[in-house]
């Protein structure tokens, strides 16, 4: 078992451990005569009993593995408490190298008392967008990168908010050892400039600033005789401004940060920038949204200069991948993962259009079309004269140096990712609704992988849904994945019976039409009563790659009974 973190360590400081629970809710209680104390809390355990299958390449490495997590939480009108017992000791697949042990890794303090509010303890933040600070958890991606230390807000009126933090930032059972601090302040202009009030326009000014403090002590040579300078002191910092009118929404934010070599630029002296314009119209019956981003170098982690500080977690900033998040199997079977370190033009692009009910298009019931439109392509770089590094995709650059120039608006030779999909939504029937969708894409599985081609894919989705009465609803899915490269055409197929209140049972089959024709089956049944929900299932999961928001983490084969038990009280 793998030792966890101090204060709330292994099993043998389970005393400790209790006792440091029961001091962060027993500090919230002496509100309990003035004020109501509320407690709630979660449970959450993902259980899998696995099995061998050597023909898709599962492996039982325990009798039983399970991902486990219990949150507590006091609310009171001056002070708040809450902590989370995470238990990996045995953990599900993927999960096994890091993130084995177990432990109490959040826990906190929180008191408010006028215009401020303190935090002691860990915390999730984030400023503007994200681009150089975003702490959250997403444990489907094994993320949780919180910082350990305090954090102030204040609110002197009501259209200035002000943020203060510092702290050590997670990673798996350890906190690494820089030092990240930031400052925060937001101003809503249109409560200190009357017109924009008289003419309901809400306008947003916000600005950040964020530093990494750390000394290290890692020597990396440029070549037998140079080496690496690593600065102590990192800054980023961040500026943004909104405006809201109506329908009318736009958005332009700005970041840059300081020279900060490290494993993943290839020990380049290069400054990073980030350079986001959203814009979006929004009214009954019509929304357009329109995007683009171009950041370079924004690879911003608190282990900036170890070698395994390549993987999602210690990341301290975060870009958003402009493109459209799928939910359906195959539509997202080929996601992308945002280049951080060596930068890219992202753009995307989406109209969506109710047709009226009762018209030529729309029919009795009417009709919702969608198009969307997303494009990402490398930026130019021009590399510089000197000696050669290279980084993890391969790309030569130069270390001790800036590295390369880059012409702001020239895109690079190589397009990353591209999804044009058109979804066509409409009711035929009092009690059947069809969905329908079509989408071209194209995914440069080298660079956002390391290994493979350029795979041009089509795919079909069609999703129907038939209300037999008011609690029972059937619903199928079709999905056909065509392609020359990869693993060649993929079609899965999915029946999900809705039983009002409390049951559903699905069904699905992933099946290889080119290559290996194995099949990935799933029968999953699912009982929910209060807050209480069950979840018993036996089938194949496919290895690969698990997304959200460009964020992207390897997931192995595996074969099993599955359960999962949710609470919330």
């Amino acid at each position: 078992m793998q030792k966890v973190f101090s204060p709330l360590p292994h099993r043998e400081g389970l005393g400790e451990s209790l006792f440091l629970l029961s001091f962060l809710f027993l500090f919230a209680s002496p509100t309990a005569a003035q004020d109501k104390v509320t407690l709630t809390g979660s449970i959450q355990s993902d259980v899998l009993v696995p099995e061998n299958d050597s023909v898709i390449g599962a492996e039982k490495t325990e009798d039983v593995v399970t991902n486990t997590y219990v949150t507590l939480q006091l609310t009171s009108k001056h002070v708040d408490a809450g902590a989370r017992l995470e238990y990996l000791d045995h953990p599900l697949p993927g999960f096994e190298k890091d993130f084995k042990g177990w432990g109490v890794p959040h826990f906190y303090v929180k008191g408010r008392l006028g215009m401020a509010e303190l935090t002691a303890g860990t915390f999730y933040e984030q400023f503007g967008s994200g681009f150089i600070l975003r702490t959250y958890e997403e444990r489907s991606l094994g993320i949780d990168n919180s910082l350990l230390g305090g954090r102030l807000v204040l609110k002197p009126t009501e259209s200035m908010t002000i943020k203060l933090l510092s702290g050590k930032q997670r990673r798996y059972w350890n906190w690494n050892k820089a030092l990240i601090s930031g400052a925060d302040v937001e101003l809503d202009l249109d409560e200190w400039i009357p017109s924009l009030k008289k003419n309901d326009v809400h306008m947003m000014l916000g600005a950040s600033w964020v530093n990494r403090y750390e000394k290290n002590e890692e020597e990396v040579f440029v070549d037998a005789v140079h080496k690496i300078n690593f600065p102590k002191y990192v800054n980023a910092w961040d500026v943004r401004l909104s405006l809201n009118h109506g329908p009318w929404s736009v958005l332009g934010e700005y970041a840059q940060k300081s020279d900060d070599p490290s494993y993943a630029n290839g020990y380049i002296f290069r400054k990073g920038t980030v350079a986001m314009l959203s814009g979006s119209y929004s009214k009954k019956g019509l929304s357009v949204l329109l995007q683009a981003k171009r950041s370079e170098n924004m690879s911003f982690k608190s282990t900036g200069n170890a070698n395994d500080a390549m993987g999602i977690s210690s990341s301290i900033g975060h870009l958003l991948a402009f493109t459209q998040e799928h939910t359906y199997m195959l539509a997202a079977f080929y996601p992308y993962a945002t280049q951080m370190a060596d930068g890219e033009w992202a753009y995307q692009a989406e109209v969506g259009y109710n047709f009226k009910r009762n018209t030529p298009i729309g029919g009795k019931y009417g009709m919702n079309v969608k198009v969307n439109y997303s494009y990402v392509r490398a930026i130019d770089r021009q590399l510089s004269d000197g000696g050669q590094l290279k980084n993890l995709a391969g790309t030569l650059t130069y270390g001790g140096t800036d590295g390369y120039s880059s012409s702001f608006f020239k895109w690079g030779d190589d397009t990353y990712y591209q999804d044009l999909n058109i979804q066509l939504s409409r009711k035929l029937t009092k009690d059947f609704k069809l969905f329908l969708m079509y989408m071209n894409q194209r995914y440069n599985m080298l660079k956002i992988e390391g290994h493979g081609e350029m795979v041009h894919s089509d795919i079909f989705v069609a999703d129907g849904k038939y209300q037999f009465s008011p609690k029972v609803t059937l619903r199928g899915e079709v999905q056909y994945l065509s392609t020359k490269q990869d693993e060649g055409d993929w079609a899965f197929g999915l029946l999900e019976l809705s039983l009002v209140p409390n049951w559903m049972i699905t069904v699905s089959d992933q099946y290889n039409v080119s290559q290996s024709h194995n099949h990935y089956y799933m029968g999953q049944v699912t009982y929910t009563t209060g807050g209480h929900r069950i979840q018993v299932g036996y089938g194949r999961v496919q290895e690969g790659y698990n997304c959200s928001g460009g964020v992207c983490r390897y997931v192995p084969a595996s074969k099993g009974l599955t359960l999962s038990y949710n609470y919330n009280f």
